[in-house]
């Protein structure tokens, strides 16, 4: 029987949380994780992966890190970013394993603590990241630790990995999540035009200034900053930027009054920073000040288990939402490397979905640019191979009945007889049953 004080404990933690010992059962629970899962947690028996995961061993036999073994090895709090089963389908949390000790300082048990990352999601989802690859559960973990904090931080990546929805789930997920989020394209500004933005204008500073204008800067109070393609700040506009950020405030265009800033800042740029510092394009002291928490986004090349899940969720965005990839198609698309990113992606499923006149998006309606970039390992050709074999093999199967063939192909019976030609077989290609005599 657990001791009511651990109990009191469990009991009083908003977040979902639990009570388990060395051996992952649960002594302990509050209502808040009874109601994330649907499978009922029995008191002693019940084990904290067979509620979590719908598993019969520990998430370390599964791929993913434990912090229970970690907390175990090292008798300190330990975290580790996870996709549960939750009663309304997958969620991504993030755990804290906390060891609970004695007045004897002799460790009794752990408690577990889970946070709902909101932001992310391993299926497709309305205004959140998707991914379930390993580098994108990184990025996701750096966001979850990042936006506890008011620190400074600059995302960086290449164009189309999607620095602007990173920066917002950062916003989502911080204390400021109810204040706005205001983003300042930085790429070409020029200084009156920064100023005038940025800080804002009173009635008359200059020629058009017919009334007083809010900057972004006052938009953002109490908010989110968020300087996209920071890089692309002039030198002798730098200058100002680092200023506003130093002292934390700024003055309206025309105004000799002090205005006190308070946001939170995020920038953003695909330019190598320090490699402009080293030539002297970006100013060092500023490029500090801005990249105290620096976080990398992965390329979608590196993202390869993603691209499916990416497609089909863009397919379901789209006004093609009734269409849907073929699974050779899918598997096509996930070994091109795509150099333009999820950008490049989605203008590559939009034009997929329009050259075909099926609901079925197949091999060949994808550019043939990705045809060409895989025939360099041969793997078109085996794809190729295998469809082929595959196809006798169904011919040989049902006959002529090509409606259940395309069944089984997951294609429309149209979409079927052109695998047929392209593959230089017909319907007379099938070997005939024997009848009995």
């Amino acid at each position: 029987m657990v001791h009511q004080t651990i109990q009191g404990i469990i009991e009083s933690v908003e977040k979902p949380a639990i009570f388990i010992t060395n051996d992952y059962s649960i002594e302990a629970v509050n209502q808040s994780y009874r109601d994330t899962y649907e499978t009922q947690v029995v008191l002693g028996k019940s084990k904290c992966y067979e509620i979590s995961h719908n598993t019969s061993q520990p998430c370390d036999q599964h791929g993913e890190s434990c912090p229970l073994s970690a907390c175990k090895k090292s008798n300190k709090n330990a975290s580790a970013l996870h996709i549960h089963k939750g009663n309304s389908g997958d969620i991504y949390c993030n755990i804290l394993m906390k060891p609970v000790k004695d007045n004897n300082g002799i460790t009794i048990g752990f408690l577990e603590i889970l946070e709902k990352v909101d932001f992310a999601s391993s299926i497709s989802s309305d205004r959140k990241l998707i991914g379930k690859s390993k580098a994108f559960q990184e990025l996701v973990s750096m966001i979850t630790r990042s936006a506890k904090s008011d620190i400074n931080i600059l995302l960086q990546g290449e164009t189309g990995t999607g620095k602007e929805l990173v920066a917002l789930s950062i916003h989502q997920a911080s204390q400021r999540a109810k204040k706005q989020f205001i983003e300042v394209e930085c790429t070409g500004l020029n200084e009156s035009l920064f100023e005038s933005e940025l800080f804002g204008h009173e009635k008359g500073a200059f020629t058009g200034a017919t009334t007083n204008k809010k900057g972004l800067v006052c938009m953002a109070n109490g908010g989110t900053l968020f300087l996209d393609e920071i890089g692309d700040v002039p030198l002798n506009l730098q200058v100002k930027l680092l200023r506003l950020i130093e002292t934390g405030q700024y003055r309206r265009v025309g105004s000799v009054e002090t205005q006190k800033a308070n946001f939170r800042l995020i920038c953003a740029s695909h330019k190598n920073l320090e490699e402009m510092v080293k030539i002297g394009t970006f100013r060092e002291d500023l490029y500090y000040r801005i990249a105290a928490f620096p976080i990398s986004l992965p390329t979608l090349r590196e993202r390869q288990s993603d691209i499916s899940i990416l497609a089909e969720h863009l397919l379901l965005k789209s006004e093609f939402s009734s269409k849907k990839f073929t699974h050779e198609a899918l598997t096509l698309l996930s070994t091109y490397p795509f150099p333009g990113n999820v950008r490049e992606l989605k203008n590559i499923v939009q034009r997929s979905a329009l050259l075909t006149d099926d609901e079925l998006i197949d091999i060949e309606h994808l550019p043939k640019s990705i045809s060409m970039k895989n025939n360099t390992s041969n793997h078109s050709i085996n794809l190729d191979a295998n469809e082929k074999k595959y196809l006798i093999e169904l011919l040989n199967q049902f006959g002529n009945n090509p409606k259940v063939i395309a069944e089984h192909l997951n294609v429309s019976v149209r979409t079927f007889y052109r695998k047929l030609k392209k593959h230089d077989l017909t319907m007379s290609n099938y070997i005939l049953p024997e009848h009995d005599s």
